[in-house]
């Protein structure tokens, strides 16, 4: 064991719904553990992103734990503050809070063979465990846009995932790079705050109508008293999500219908025709995520806002130059670029049996992971939330419920054999990774046209499940112990 270093069975890394679920499900199991959470409070995500404007664009009953319902959602769609707010509760309603290491960042971690634990390199100082759970999700570190002189811009530099209310953007003159989820979300709030806002895009979005509306009283009522009515109503949203996987992952023309929608949804708003013309994608509804709005394009259509599509070669001062040889000059910038999705860096600092890191690994051999939670040379170190269970048509949060039922499975197989290391087999892993990608190929993320954050830079989508969630559900059910390798203690 490392000198001075705290023992605990299992360690997980991030309180967010990955983190949270897991913390209370092994505690239901009576399985010492603690989690390690470098912000101040739990969500994640939902802690960080806190710019104005931001929701879920999944329906709330859906987006939360089946175990937790919370009859008290005000909006379909729910509001940033109302998530986090939602994880808090949950945390304490289950008793996770005394189990969490606030403010505590894992810096390191390395698998010691020969001790048969994970040496895990904290803020906080060093802790050795049996299993490392990783629950940092793949929107955790922003992804900052290599422009020569941005550094040295002279105003603030806003990132979606790190903003900072006390930015006055009143009367400024605005620049708004990226129109993906954040910034569709954004825009029309800082549009009506800024004198003048230049939006920056690279590839225009396919935006459909918002189905959002308020959830009654009434109706709020009903699932306190009723608890079966709300989960009656998960159910028929999630069958109706899961409908839209045979246009994503089979059926790509079948998006069509959407492009009509959105389409229908452009002309309504957008009047003038140049604009219009920007704003109109080339590629398959879908192949990028589809976005819902109700006031990205009224916001856009106002005469002080400027589409520009050129790219951007350089910051100068105050100054953003494009490709064209134009001058934009503006007193802010806002960064909707995303995350470090296939690239995070915290791969950097997780090395497996051999010594390697995952980033590493990674690199030679694509990333991937079994069943979206194990990587062969990495024993004991699980995934939630993992490669290739990101979701294009329904709720994260159903993948990760049952990756957690799969992790319990793989603790009790570890029990009844009297082990104290399991490792996916490698041919386990290549096949599954194999048929990922083969069932890829027919999607619509892989032949709808478009480059997207879900591809990688070789090319291949590691990120999301390209089937039903119900399939993957089937798979994750039973653990099975026939594609792991078993040392015992």
């Amino acid at each position: 064991m490392t000198p001075g270093a705290k023992h605990v069975r299992v360690l997980i890394v991030g309180s967010g719904f990955s983190g949270l679920a897991a913390s209370i499900k092994l505690a239901e199991r009576g399985v010492e553990h603690i989690v390690v959470e470098r912000r101040a409070d739990v969500g994640g995500t939902w802690y960080d992103n806190t710019y104005p404007g931001c929701r879920c664009d999944v329906p709330s009953p859906l987006y939360s734990f089946s175990f937790a319902p919370n009859p008290n959602w005000s909006e379909l769609y729910s509001p940033q503050p109302e998530i986090q707010a939602y994880l808090r509760a949950t945390a304490e309603r289950f008793n996770v809070l005394p189990r969490i290491r606030f403010g505590v960042t894992m810096l390191d971690a390395s698998w010691e063979d020969a001790a048969r634990h994970w040496a895990v390199q904290t803020s906080a100082g060093p802790i050795t465990c049996e299993v490392l759970i990783l629950g940092t999700g793949p929107l955790s570190e922003p992804k900052y846009p290599e422009i020569e002189g941005l550094d040295a811009f002279d105003g603030p530099v806003l990132h979606s995932a790190r903003w900072d209310p006390g930015v006055e953007l009143d009367g400024k003159r605005v620049a708004v790079v990226g129109t993906g989820a954040s910034a569709i979300q954004i825009v029309p709030h800082v549009q009506r705050q800024a004198s003048q806002l230049h939006l920056f895009q690279r590839t225009p979005a396919w935006v459909l109508p918002h189905p959002n509306r308020p959830i009654s009283a009434q109706e709020r009522a009903l699932f306190r008293r009723v608890p079966l009515a709300q989960k009656a109503v998960r159910g028929g949203i999630y069958t109706l999500a899961e409908g839209a996987a045979i246009a994503l992952t089979r059926r790509p023309r079948l998006t069509r219908a959407l492009r009509r929608v959105a389409l229908a949804h452009l002309h309504r708003q957008v009047k003038d025709p140049e604009k219009r013309r920007q704003l109109t994608p080339t590629y398959l509804p879908g192949c990028k995520r589809l976005l819902p709005s109700d006031d990205f394009y009224p916001a856009v259509a106002q005469p002080n806002v400027q589409i520009v599509t050129s790219g951007i070669a350089r910051v100068d001062g105050k100054d953003i130059v494009t490709a064209d040889g134009n001058r934009h000059t503006v007193d802010a910038i806002i960064l909707g670029t995303g995350f470090h999705v296939t690239d995070n860096p915290m791969m950097d600092d997780v090395r497996g049996r051999v010594g390697a890191s995952l980033a590493k690994v990674w690199a030679e051999y694509g990333m991937g992971a079994y069943l979206g939670s194990t990587v062969p040379g990495f024993p004991n170190m699980f995934f939630l939330a993992g490669p290739n269970t990101g979701i294009g048509h329904t709720s994260l949060v159903v993948m990760i419920e049952a990756q957690v039922r799969y992790l319990l499975g793989c603790l009790d197989e570890l029990d009844r054999r009297g082990a104290n290391s399991f490792e996916v087999r490698p041919d386990a892993y290549a096949a599954y990774n194999a048929e990922l990608q083969q069932r890829m190929a027919r999607t619509v993320w892989t032949t709808g046209g478009c480059a997207s954050w879900y591809l990688d830079d070789k090319g291949r989508n590691p990120t999301l499940w390209p089937d039903f969630t119900f399939n993957f559900i089937r798979r994750t059910r039973r653990f099975d112990s026939g594609s792991y390798e078993f040392r015992a203690a």
